[in-house]
């Protein structure tokens, strides 16, 4: 296997103690049976002889492993490796893997040499590259991904099969089946007919529903508690172990449509399910979904480096399922209470967001699309009690949002996005760092004077102003994100 992190020997005693610290980034596949497994999967051990290991599962597809149907590969956490700096070559070839994941999600036909210019190099030197740091090629790590969602798709949803296959990326019906049958032994058929034997059904929800896993612990309630101080009255509401929203049109795909994900604490998964008008992205929302509630977090390497703040483990930075929704969100929040952006939010939703139809009574709309806020008057919006400049800050930022949505791909740099963001009237600094830091999923932003980590610093540690909590702050990359919440969270916990 190409650039193995851990010895084969140290593989299998990972494989041996089930170590859930492993799942996602480690994969055995069983050579008296041909199938590949996570490191929890709970049938018998295998024998050591039998095992070959893989860093990823296109790496097992690739040396004809098919995936086990009791641990599901196609619903482990992310590798969830951390934006650090790494060797050129390894940047280029993870840059080049989060880039498929977003053409996996899109369904768009694969072009290695669109993507090899976007990252600025030949189509050739990246499948060299991608080959040497992947262990396959970039259209085989492709092919896996359609291929697992499909999987995924035909285990937990009741999508007609065709449908299935469009969702996953593929072109046509008979292609599907065809590659299908080949990687996994099966026909898609026989595989959908396996799953609705086992699976009880939802029959209170017209749904496409799908499992999440994650890796423990999780601080859920943590998590939650976070978004239901900001949920917006009409989009978004919190229970106990659920979070459900509206997605406005534009945000995963053409049509509006809805999604829960309820926590399953005991199995360390999520359940997933969403309004059958979002099936055809149905890799959008999962992968949406993982960034909302940083399901491919690795927890013990945020913890470590975190040991000198107060907190308990498996904190989580909360995301966002539509990033222009933060960013407005961001804005309205600057200067004022949460509770009172809260009620500005709610405004603006009433006014100009539309209505849609959801399974709840307390879900009822969209959040306004950008092509709304700018057309809309000045004036309209700061009657909703919002000061002018912001109103404005509001209109320019929903202008802005084609361009500044180039800046978000998985392969662009966050701190590009944060300096064209500070370009706009109205967005300073922190709320930059604060939008890149939940949209982007950025785990080491550091919101420039902020004046709770600034507060919560000064008593943990005595530093004194921005530059000494800055130079202090380093001891956390890349994880200060995750910093900031604990700090945050100290203050209230004081």
């Amino acid at each position: 296997m190409t650039r193995m992190t851990l010895s084969p020997d140290a593989a299998w005693q990972a494989i041996a103690a089930r170590d859930a610290r492993f799942d996602g980034r480690l994969f055995v596949g069983v050579t008296s049976t041909g199938v590949y497994c996570r490191p929890i999967c709970r049938v018998r051990t295998p024998q050591r002889r039998n095992c070959r290991f893989f860093e990823t599962p296109a790496q097992a597809e690739a040396a004809a492993f098919r995936p086990c149907l009791k641990c599901r590969p196609e619903i482990a956490p992310g590798a969830g490796l951390p934006w650090s700096v790494m060797d050129a070559s390894r940047t280029l070839a993870r840059q080049a893997a989060l880039e498929l994941n977003a053409q996996a999600a899109s369904g768009e036909a694969a072009s290695l040499a669109a993507l090899a210019a976007r990252l600025g190099v030949s189509d050739r030197h990246l499948r060299r590259i991608f080959a040497a740091e992947q262990g396959v090629t970039p259209m085989q790590y492709l092919q896996t991904r359609r291929l697992l969602l499909a999987k995924q798709l035909l285990t937990d949803s009741t999508m007609p099969v065709a449908q299935v296959a469009l969702a996953s990326g593929f072109r046509s019906l008979r292609r599907f089946n065809a590659a299908f049958a080949e990687h996994y032994r099966m026909s898609p058929s026989r595989l959908r007919g396996a799953a609705e034997r086992d699976a009880a059904g939802d029959p209170a929800f017209d749904a496409v529903s799908i499992t999440l896993a994650y890796r423990a612990p999780f601080d859920h309630a943590l998590l939650l508690r976070f978004l239901a101080q900001r949920a917006v009255p009409g989009v978004e509401a919190v229970s106990e172990l659920a979070v459900r929203r509206s997605v406005r049109a534009g945000a995963l795909a053409d049509a509006a449509g809805w999604m829960e994900a309820s926590f399953d604490v005991e199995r360390a998964r999520v359940r997933l399910r969403f309004a059958p008008a979002l099936a055809s992205a149905s890799a959008r929302v999962a992968a949406a979904a993982r960034r909302w509630l940083d399901l491919d977090a690795a927890p013990e390497h945020v913890d470590s480096a975190l040991a000198d703040l107060p907190g308990a483990s498996g904190i989580r930075l909360p995301g966002s399922v539509d990033a222009f929704e933060l960013a407005v969100r961001a804005v309205l929040g600057q200067q004022v209470t949460v509770a009172a952006a809260r009620t500005l939010a709610s405004r603006l939703v009433m006014r100009f967001g539309e209505t849609l139809a959801t399974p709840w009574a307390d879900i009822t709309h969209q959040f306004p699309s950008p092509q709304r806020l700018a057309s809309a008057a000045l004036g309209d919006i700061a009657s909703l009690g919002i000061v002018r400049q912001r109103a404005g800050a509001l209109i320019a930022l929903a202008e802005a949002w084609p361009a500044l949505e180039m800046l978000m791909t998985p392969s662009a740099a966050p701190e590009d996005f944060i300096a064209a963001l500070c370009e706009l009237p109205g967005i300073g600094p922190w709320t930059a760092h604060y939008i890149a830091m939940r949209a982007l999923g950025w785990p080491d932003a550091f919101p420039p004077n902020d004046v709770a980590v600034l507060k919560a610093m000064q008593r943990l540690f005595g530093t004194t102003h921005q530059r000494s909590a800055d130079a202090r702050a380093q001891a956390w990359r890349p994880w200060r994100a995750y910093a900031v919440l604990r700090l945050w969270n100290s203050l209230e916990n004081s």
